[in-house]
């Protein structure tokens, strides 16, 4: 059996987490077995399914970017008693340098630098805009130094997608595309379950507007809370459901806006959920207008429930499965993306589970796909 270590922040439900699950439930375990480096102490989501499914969950400090020497004690440690491992697919775009430099030194012989977002270049005048807070920008320029370090200390190069592989790599690398594949038969549309979970969450003859992602400023949560404050204006009987959890800062940003705009009784906060595919049956429309993206996986599967999507263009084309996909401006005001959205009150929805898997979507191939890749690397 060949064990594979996946490293991550935290195994909680966010979108490259949740990827690297859906591989993991439909991989040959009896050949290929993931174990699971995170960066933070307390347990998150995905834990107890990782240990049902054989995995192991091993918990380092926080990776501190200025000054790394503590966190590479800890992994030398680390290595110097696990030597099991011939792969270590490490999943934290820029930050991935760390592990994989470590990894170097042990002789591991396959490291993977795995790409999942494609950051946009830094405005100081996002500061002045509150776009977002002074740390969110100095992040962004240590990730932006960091870009080349994952070339001297990878053997091989994956991304969610093009954009993204040529953000972190640089565009004459080259790079093997792992999709954000999705268990298609879960998010195939049924009217019959969205009736009753409509029903169970009093929201029949609402108009729903959805959104599922993390808390962070690069979701940009403030502007589509504003975009719904315009869509009330013409449509009173609507509702904005926002999927996800975040750091405490986001939450009471994010509040505040909800009170400043008097829709407290028309937002529902649901925090993190695994009911995702049923709650997309209960969804009309879905909104993404982020900063920036990689290939989001949210996406690939709001399409495949039938959604109309409205996102924002500065996410790849590559996510376009079908012809409910609409991108938008961010720089456009929220009073057009609302009228946007309400012009489609009355789609027809339907499913769309054979055109995502046309595009090459579906986990189980896809699952077939890197099993095979880590074979053969470890073989050849």
């Amino acid at each position: 059996m060949i064990k594979v270590l996946q490293v991550f922040t935290m195994m909680d439900r966010g979108g490259s987490e949740s990827m690297i699950m859906n591989y993991y439930r439909n991989i040959d375990r009896e050949k290929i077995q993931f174990d699971f480096l995170v960066h933070r102490k307390e347990k998150c989501d995905f834990d107890d399914e990782i240990k049902n499914l054989g995995g192991k969950i091993y918990k380092l400090s926080p990776i501190n970017p200025i000054f790394p020497g503590k966190y590479y004690e800890e992994l030398r440690l680390f290595f110097s008693t696990h030597n099991e491992y011939s792969i270590i697919h490490s999943h934290l775009n820029t930050f991935s340098c760390f592990p994989l430099k470590i990894a170097k030194e042990f002789n591991i012989p396959i490291r993977i630098a795995h790409a999942h977002i494609a950051i946009e270049n830094i405005k100081f005048s996002d500061l002045k805009l509150s776009k977002e807070s002074l740390t969110d920008t100095i992040k962004k320029l240590i990730k932006f130094r960091l870009k080349n370090q994952n070339r001297k200390n990878a053997t091989h190069y994956f991304s969610c997608g093009d954009k993204a592989g040529k953000w972190l790599f640089g565009e004459d690398y080259k790079f093997y595309i792992m999709n954000n594949a999705i268990d298609t038969e879960k998010f195939v549309f049924n009217p019959v379950i969205r009736k009753e979970n409509r029903q169970r969450m009093d929201l029949e003859d609402v108009f729903v507007i959805g959104h599922v992602g993390r808390l962070n400023p690069q979701k940009n949560h403030l502007f589509l809370i504003q975009v719904f404050a315009n869509i009330l204006e013409k449509y009173a009987n609507s509702r904005l459901i926002l999927v996800g959890e975040g750091p405490l800062h986001m939450k009471e940003k994010i509040a505040d806006e909800i009170t400043r705009l008097k829709i407290e009784d028309k937002v529902m906060l649901l925090g993190v959920r695994s009911d995702i595919p049923e709650l997309l049956q209960v969804f009309d429309v879905f909104v993404f207008p982020s900063f920036y993206e990689g290939l989001p996986v949210t996406l690939i599967e709001a399409q495949a429930a039938g959604l109309k999507i409205f996102a924002s263009d500065t996410i790849t084309k590559e996510v376009c499965l079908t012809t409910n996909l609409e991108f938008l401006s961010i720089k456009q005001t929220p009073s057009f993306w609302a009228s946007k959205i309400i012009k489609e009150i009355a789609y027809k929805r339907i499913g769309n589970k054979n055109q995502v898997v046309n595009g090459d979507y579906d986990i189980v191939s896809n699952s077939k796909k890197l099993q095979e890749f880590y074979l053969k690397e470890i073989t050849s």
